[in-house]
């Protein structure tokens, strides 16, 4: 029978160990034809690799420890292969370097095609197939899974970035991601650098960003002159960049990747010399493509440092190792964030004791504090933030600091390495731990 596609539930490539065995034996007998032209005639003993029978005990063995990512790919409107990408290679990763607790990881994938009806039966497909959590995932239509996934006793876990009531509020899911609150980062970034006419453009059905911008515009004594939003299946926007512009020195943008790429032409001829100020990875070297000198001097707030740095050496490795698709954005929050996540996901499961199944792991979860030096600041998630001083409705933002990076030439470059907080900006108290 022919296996299933992993975008309907099926395998990546339930042993990539195997290939490792197959290639270091391989390796062994050229070595060994090597010796037999010698002059002695004899083998040199040690050959300095592994051997086929260490590369067989290092592969993983036992059941799959079984997750689903889900996002969207195959929509009209922001599409986030990046992570469907991410999540694959991750597998590879981790199954050729021993798994997890010795055990294979089987990271299922489920497009939820931007509609709540798909995305509520990628939930139903997790349930069904007992996944152990839902791992690194992104939508616009978190409201569709998160109640299922919470009724089966199913994590939502390490997802960038929260964005509807449910990935908020509800105690099964655990963010590893900052949103809304790069958005703050962007208000703060954009008055530290002189703006003093900020209006604000957000893709529609993100409009839980307005009040904690508000809230940082009011605490650093400005304000968003006004909020312009951008319909989320791409278009000219040309009405939408002469309402933005109007006026303004300064954009804050809460925008994807596919509708900014939309935005730019209109933008650039409109003459507007208003700087942008972005979500990582969507206001990316991609948008800026062709329009280099538009977008000189831009600047991103996100959640993760900079890909070229030494903390995403192996996700860097994996992506030119398993031939992630060349296409897609990995220095962006959909990239970093899910390789974070399944990071994250690892970490706990590693710390562990006996079986590990959706219920066990959703307890662990909830006792879990994240260390992941320079991937992101240190979770505790004993702490949901409307316990420890946050503003209601925004319970589950454990990272609360934000990193900035700037457009060069039509490339991105850090401008910060060491993660901000913006509890305070934000309207919360209490300053999260950021180093």
């Amino acid at each position: 029978m022919t296996e299933p596609r992993p975008e309907n539930g099926g395998r990546w490539r339930k042993w990539p160990a195997l290939l490792v065995l197959v290639l270091v034996t391989c390796a062994l007998v050229l070595a060994a034809c090597g010796d037999d032209d010698d002059d002695d005639g004899g083998s040199s003993g040690d050959s300095g690799g592994e051997t086929a029978e260490q590369a067989a005990a290092d592969a993983p063995t036992g059941e799959p420890i079984v997750t689903y990512t889900i996002t969207d790919v195959n929509t009209q409107g922001p599409q986030y292969k990046n992570i469907q990408e991410t999540a694959r290679i991750y597998q590879e990763w981790v199954n050729a370097n021993g798994g997890i607790n010795g055990r294979p990881l089987e990271a299922r994938f489920c497009d939820a095609k931007g509609t709540p009806t798909d995305a509520a039966a990628c939930a139903r497909k997790a349930v069904a197939d007992n996944a152990v959590a839902v791992v690194g995932n992104f939508t616009f239509t978190g409201d569709a899974i998160v109640p299922i996934l919470d009724k089966a006793g199913i994590s939502y876990f390490g997802n960038c970035c929260a964005l509807s009531a449910a990935e908020l509020t509800t105690p099964s899911v655990y963010p590893m991601g900052n949103q809304p609150l790069y958005g703050v980062g962007l208000v703060k970034r954009a008055v530290d650098d002189g703006c003093k006419n900020i209006n604000g453009v957000i893709i529609e059905g993100a409009e839980a960003f307005k009040p904690l911008l508000d809230n940082a515009a009011k605490n650093l004594d400005t304000k968003i002159n006004k909020y312009v939003t951008l319909p989320a299946t791409a278009k000219d926007y040309s009405a939408e960049v002469a309402e933005a512009t109007d006026g303004a020195d300064c954009l804050v943008m809460i925008v994807s990747e596919t509708p900014y790429i939309a935005w730019m032409p209109a933008f650039a001829q409109s003459g507007s010399e208003a700087r942008m100020y972005g979500p990582q990875g969507n206001l990316n070297e991609k948008v800026a493509e062709g329009f280099e000198e538009v977008t000189d001097g831009d600047v991103t707030a996100g959640m993760y440092p900079d890909i070229s740095l030494p903390q995403w050496d192996n996700f860097r490795q994996a992506i030119e190792d398993y031939e992630a698709d060349p296409e897609q954005d990995y220095n962006s929050l959909g990239g970093m964030g899910t390789w974070a996540a399944y990071e994250g996901f690892k970490q706990i499961v590693e710390g562990m004791q006996g079986e590990v199944t959706k219920d066990t792991f959703l307890d662990a979860a909830g006792k879990a504090q994240i260390d992941l030096p320079g991937m992101v600041p240190p979770l505790d998630f004993t702490k949901p933030w409307n316990k420890d001083g946050g503003p209601a409705g925004f319970d589950r933002l454990f990272h609360r600091c934000v990193v900035f990076s700037e457009l060069k030439d039509g490339k991105l470059e850090p401008l910060t390495t060491e993660f901000e907080d913006v509890s305070e900006l934000a309207g919360g108290k209490n300053p999260a731990q950021c180093n």
